[in-house]
């Protein structure tokens, strides 16, 4: 399994064989947060990359 990823100032550049993106807002969830991920992804690996405002 090959990964790439570079960051460039604002930019990120990812190579990777991906199945969906999606977006989700994070939100408080006791001490921790989260953000909902969709059922049929369970069990599969994830990258969450947090975006500036």
């Amino acid at each position: 399994m090959s990964r790439e990823i570079e960051i460039d100032k604002e930019k990120i550049t990812l190579t990777e064989e991906v199945e969906k993106i999606y977006e989700a807002e994070v939100k408080s969830h006791g001490n921790s947060a989260r953000a909902h991920v969709p059922k049929k992804y369970i069990g599969q690996r994830a990258l969450v990359i947090v975006l500036k405002d």
